[in-house]
């Protein structure tokens, strides 16, 4: 995981690109939840650069071993690219030259043909998306990594929301980042959680009107 500066740092910067909001708004679970995160409006060199950074940092901090990056389509595949290129410029990772690769969503029929794009896939592979909400895009990244021969690593995200799934009367035990560490026995790195989201908002008053909601909302659908 990155360290505290650089999460607090990253939240900083997502709210300052209008990637995080605070407000109300319906989620793909159906909830209303009083804060949204979209990492697709991360669309310019200049906040895709820094995120990237962000990404390699905390990716290299966790210590977990790696030799490739893969990025589920779609949102995976710039993140998967940009990654690669702010591993090159780490001091940590700077000799490796870290090879990164990605899938399509439909089979091309011409060609090198198939559903894979870039390095091929070998030895220990990190997973690098957005937000797990339902796993299904780790699932198939899991599928396709195996079938080919490596081994995934790890899942690499930039926000973990620590939420449980489910209807209001049968939350799931675990949130979605839980079981896919769970399911798959490898380890979740984010960049930042909904705690240092919590953590900023105790510590700036600019946010504390939005306080109080966002914590009743972790009390009900929250993980520790």
């Amino acid at each position: 995981m990155a360290d505290t500066n650089s999460r607090t740092d990253f939240v900083r910067f997502s709210l300052e690109q209008g990637v995080l909001r605070f407000g109300q708004f319906k989620v793909k679970s159906g909830r209303i939840s009083p804060y949204f995160f979209n990492a697709g409006l991360f669309n310019s060199g200049s906040s895709v650069g820094r995120l990237a950074g962000f990404y390699a940092e905390a990716l290299v901090k966790s210590g977990i071993e790696f030799d490739m990056l893969f990025g589920p389509a779609y949102k995976g595949i710039p993140l998967a690219t940009a990654t690669a290129v702010a591993l090159a410029d780490h001091p940590s990772t700077a000799d490796r030259n870290i090879p990164f690769a990605f899938n399509r969503k439909e089979a091309k029929d011409h060609g090198e043909g198939g559903v894979l794009v870039g390095a091929p896939l070998q030895g220990r592979v990190v997973i690098i998306d957005d937000v797990i909400t339902a796993g299904t895009s780790v699932r198939e990244s899991v599928q396709i990594i195996r079938h080919s021969g490596a081994q995934p690593a790890a899942v690499l995200i930039a926000l973990d929301r620590m939420e449980r799934a489910g209807a209001d009367d049968a939350l799931s035990t675990h949130s979605a980042v839980q079981d896919v560490a769970k399911t798959y026995g490898i380890p979740v790195v984010s960049i930042a959680s909904l705690s240092d989201i919590m953590a900023l908002m105790d510590g700036d008053a600019q946010f504390g009107e939005h306080r109080d909601a966002v914590a009743a909302y972790r009390d009900k659908y929250g993980v520790s």
